[in-house]
């Protein structure tokens, strides 16, 4: 199981905070992202937004007319998902994901990067599989070297563009697009970061 404690308590005492970050925002950041995965997607195909936190794109989907399911590690950032956009949220780890051939796209924002890297690689097969014939991918990720902690405590994989690019490939799936930016998260280190949109 490649759920860490440590990253979990890390939620659950900064969650208030961390939903603060995105209460007010439109997204507007990674509206490239958004854009390119939905393009891919079928009018109201099914979403699987995969490590929601705070619930803020599973709900930004839901409101543009796709069928959403949500699910999420963090018991606090699951409750705060429920109470600010009343979703329901699936409280598990990745490994939780059984479906084959659900659904249409798979949202996964800076969610998998919490995996250690030897259990990264099933992740992507456990995606692959839940995908339908064609179905997109968004995948976001911190760019460097090895795995540690930030200073909140929170465990991290980090890679480069290229080690993604060839364990998507492995995985099944067709990179159409990626990009690269810079931003500075819950813990306050500017880090770089990009998003690759896939089909599977």
């Amino acid at each position: 199981m490649s759920q860490d404690d440590e990253t979990m308590r890390a939620y659950a005492k900064a969650a208030d905070d961390y939903a603060r970050g995105f209460a007010h925002s439109s997204n507007t950041d990674q509206e490239e992202d958004h854009a390119a995965f939905v393009a891919l997607l079928p009018a109201g195909g099914r979403i699987l937004d995969l490590g929601c936190g705070p619930g803020h794109w599973a709900a930004r989907f839901a409101a543009e007319g796709f069928s959403v399911e949500a699910t999420d590690a963090s018991r606090e950032m699951a409750r705060h998902a429920a109470a600010a956009y009343g979703l329901e949220v699936a409280v598990g780890p990745f490994e939780d994901l059984v479906a084959e051939a659900r659904y249409d796209g798979v949202w996964a924002n800076f969610s998998l990067l919490h995996a250690p890297r030897r259990a990264f690689p099933g992740h992507l097969r456990r995606i692959r599989r839940a995908l339908r014939a064609h179905g997109a991918l968004s995948l976001g990720m911190k760019l460097g070297e090895g795995e540690g902690r930030d200073s909140l405590g929170r465990f991290y994989a980090y890679y480069s563009e290229a080690e993604l690019r060839d364990a998507l490939e492995l995985a099944g799936f067709t990179v159409l697009r990626t990009r690269r930016g810079n931003g500075r998260g819950l813990a306050g280190a500017e880090e770089t970061f990009v998003v690759l949109t896939g089909r599977a």
